[in-house]
């Protein structure tokens, strides 16, 4: 398996007795479904049901769970978890110096033994058979020459993350298929910006969706707008060559493609497709006009 070694991540120690309560009540992943041994996604949401920060979580022993994010928005969460703490027994702290590894690939012909990292966490965004794990810790290693190959690793298998991919505090959960990887418990009780996220599931109204974008040429940069008949209908994030992460309104994505209509990121003509893993379709109906 290619190894890398992701400096641009931070962890999250949230441990104590009543540690696991307080984030089940305020993050959108159930953790009561979260095993040991795998990491999954989620969100920390505003009230109206925007993303505040993404992360990946995981267990670390007892009355202690371990959160992944973007070193940059590291500290910005950790306080905004200390105001949700108010009096319960948790001790709230980022690791320093702490080193995040992943490895990949489909090792669906290897045993888990084989394949298995020592003291790694199976990162659950990935659809079997591909098999992605994390290792936490001054343990952690990796190649430089493989970031760019971990990159369009997830790139090409639609996982998208915020920063490179999406704006904070811009996207429903829905959009970036939280509610496809796990990162949403729908049988779960409140969290915070739950009643929205709630009603975009009940009603099916997600239409911005992620999508993976391939081209007969490179693409042009993160944050282009995606052009059906010389309208925006979504945006791209990650590239890499001729692939990239897109956002975008599949209705009005396969309108275009019903009707022939050239889709484009800058001059360079482009398929969108929904990730293989996803459970979710283009719509049957075409989009009603916008006024």
């Amino acid at each position: 398996m290619p190894t890398a070694l992701l400096d641009d991540r931070a962890l999250i120690s949230v441990s104590g007795p009543e540690a696991e309560h307080l984030l089940q009540n305020i993050v959108s992943t159930d953790l009561d479904q979260l095993a040991a041994g795998e990491a999954k996604p989620g969100a920390l949401l505003a009230p109206q049901g925007k993303i505040l920060f993404d992360f990946l979580i995981a267990r670390d022993g007892e009355n202690a769970l371990l959160i992944e994010c973007r070193a940059d928005i590291a500290d910005d969460f950790v306080r905004r978890l200390m105001l949700y703490r108010l009096r319960a027994k948790v001790e709230i702290r980022k690791r320093d110096q702490q080193l995040v590894q992943v490895s990949w690939g489909d090792d669906s012909n290897a045993s888990q033994t084989e394949s298995t990292p020592a003291g790694a966490m199976r990162d659950r965004r990935f659809a079997d058979p591909l098999q992605v794990w994390r290792v936490y810790g001054a343990s952690a290693a990796g190649d430089d020459d493989n970031r760019v190959k971990w990159q369009r690793f997830r790139i090409v298998n639609g996982i998208a993350e915020s920063g490179c991919d999406f704006a904070l505090n811009d996207v429903f959960p829905h959009d970036v298929l939280l509610d496809q990887n796990g990162g949403v418990g729908f049988r779960k009780g409140c969290y915070v910006g739950q009643e929205v996220v709630s009603r975009m599931q009940h009603r099916g109204t997600a239409r911005r969706r992620v999508l993976v974008a391939t081209a007969e040429a490179d693409l042009p940069p993160p944050g282009t707008d995606i052009l059906a008949g010389g309208r925006s209908v979504g945006t791209l994030g990650s590239t890499a060559g001729r692939s990239a992460i897109a956002i975008a309104r599949i209705d009005k994505v396969k309108a275009a493609m019903d009707d022939g209509v050239a889709i484009t990121a800058g001059d360079v003509p482009l398929s969108l497709e929904i990730p293989a893993w996803a459970g979710f379709n283009f719509p049957k109906e075409a989009p009603a006009e916008e006024a």
